[in-house]
């Protein structure tokens, strides 16, 4: 069928995450059945644009949020261009749909101050667990680089000597992260622990694993963040990709050139990274209004004495 087919020319010739495959097929199927049931269509190549307009408005009419149509439009984008290309259909009933309008929302990301408190000031827990769950929280913030990334890492793939580490992203793009010092010192002792774990004697066990040897899952990394970044915000989102804002903003701060944090973010384009500038000038605008005699802060300041 043209739908398994689309997803594993996703999975094995476009090498998307497990996740991404997933996603787009619980969303071909969300759409197959709103075709059969509110539509009487018995098969996605049927849908025509009203059928594609139906669903995108029954979406929103129960609650799916703006972001989510849009991510459910490019699943159907992706699939029916695939479908073209292999001949199962005539036309692309997503061509002409526009996407419903989203607000445009900010990276959620930590103050400086609350990753040094948290990272140069608080305890951390003792014995190995202690050692690696800093060096998660470290990872993290210190190369931004994606949950996915961090999970896959070796110690084959970092080189401390010069100071780098080697990371495979999206679509199986390679990329070197520099370390910083106090970085690589604290791997350099996490290595020094977990080489003294029950590890499996393949070449390319993960880095961080839990005191049984065996791989640390991705929702206790998940948790682990969640937990430290608790002590140091009130946020909501206490999550790995927080981090990832977080690193990407306190470099454009400190003065770090765009197209240097696109290629450490791995970003295809610069639009993507251009989102963490707003973090920035909305800054910008806030200490001009607060303290600028004419920005707008109410105060005495234009007082004459």
């Amino acid at each position: 069928m043209p739908v398994n087919r689309f997803l594993e020319y996703l999975a094995y010739e476009k090498r998307a995450s497990p996740l991404t495959v997933k996603a787009y097929g619980e969303d071909l199927a969300q759409f197959a059945a709103f075709l059969v049931d509110q539509v009487g269509l018995g098969q996605v190549e049927e849908a025509t644009d009203k059928a594609v307009r139906a669903w995108m408005m029954h979406l929103l009419e129960h609650g799916t949020g703006a972001r989510s149509v849009n991510r459910k439009l490019s699943a159907l984008r992706a699939y029916y261009r695939f479908a073209r290309t292999v001949g199962a259909v005539l036309a692309d009933p997503t061509e002409l749909i526009d996407p419903p309008k989203t607000p445009q929302r900010l990276p959620e990301f930590v103050p400086e101050r609350s990753m040094r408190h948290l990272l140069d000031e608080m305890p951390w827990p003792d014995g190995f667990e202690g050692l690696r769950d800093r060096l998660i929280m470290e990872l993290l913030y210190g190369t931004g680089m994606r949950l996915a990334e961090l999970l896959g890492l070796t110690p084959a793939a970092m080189d401390l000597r010069r100071g780098t580490l080697r990371v495979l992203g999206k679509r199986n793009k390679e990329r070197i992260l520099p370390l910083a010092a106090p970085l690589i010192h604290l791997l350099r002792e996490y290595l020094v622990v977990r080489d003294a774990l029950p590890l499996p004697s393949t070449a390319d066990s993960p880095l961080l694993v839990r005191p049984d040897g065996n791989p640390l899952p991705r929702r206790t990394v998940q948790s682990l963040v969640k937990h430290y970044l608790s002590a140091v915000t009130t946020q909501d989102k206490k999550s790995p990709h927080v981090l990832r804002h977080t690193f990407a903003t306190h470099m454009l701060e400190h003065g770090a050139d765009l197209n240097a944090v696109k290629e450490l973010l791995g970003h295809a384009n610069l639009a993507a990274t251009q989102v963490y500038t707003h973090n920035t000038i909305e800054r910008l605008k806030q200490a001009h209004r607060q303290a600028h005699p004419r920005g707008g802060a109410t105060s005495s300041a234009g007082t004459k004495t």
